[in-house]
């Protein structure tokens, strides 16, 4: 995780980030000259609501909640094909990653699929050193079940077919922490990363 994103002022959950929160992202690609290399490099553009292009715009005007109301930045799947033939040579990519770490600290509703499976991965990663699909998948419904009764229904049938092939195993799903956690990983990385 990139501690460079400021994290939003405003503090109540599900409120879009202030313009001032972006100014890190802002002086990252002020040099962008809208030549729309990002928007034709961009695999995933075609899915977009808004044109990279548009974003970084909007992230240099400072409109927020049109960022935020935006799944662009959501979408992106840091190839990092954006950064390399940018001709300014500005870190796009990495300026994906804040907006996408601003969404998550700002918990903005709009975004909390995302990041509930996002947040669940890493922490069964970060306990047990690899993915425990059992446990990942239940802390993630456990999650999603109050605003979305049914949806751990809905992969019953995926859940059954992975068992029967051998592709997930039944563990108990809240284990200690494994031999392989990598807690102390994880804390070197965040102090590297706070102390930038």
């Amino acid at each position: 995780m990139n501690a460079s994103a400021a994290p939003p002022t405003r503090r109540e959950s599900g409120a879009h980030p202030a313009p001032e929160d972006l100014q890190v992202i802002q002086d990252k690609i002020k040099a962008c000259i809208q030549c729309g290399t990002c928007t034709a490099s961009c695999p995933n553009e075609f899915a977009m609501d808004l044109t990279p292009r548009r974003l970084w715009r909007m992230v240099l005007m400072g409109e927020t909640e049109d960022i935020f109301s935006s799944q662009t930045f959501t979408l992106c799947s840091a190839c990092y094909s954006c950064t390399l033939r940018c001709p300014r040579g500005l870190p796009l990519t990495e300026a994906m990653h804040d907006l996408k770490q601003m969404a998550y600290r700002g918990r903005i509703g709009r975004y909390k699929p995302s990041t509930a499976f996002y947040g669940h991965f890493m922490d069964t990663i970060r306990r047990h050193g690899r993915i425990r699909e059992t446990e990942f998948i239940s802390r993630y419904f456990m999650t999603m079940t109050l605003s979305k009764p049914m949806l751990p229904l809905s992969y019953t049938g995926l859940g059954l077919r992975l068992l029967r092939k051998g592709k997930m195993a039944i563990e108990y799903p809240f284990a200690a922490p494994g031999k392989r956690s990598l807690e102390k990983i994880f804390q070197k990385a965040e102090s590297m990363e706070a102390s930038e």
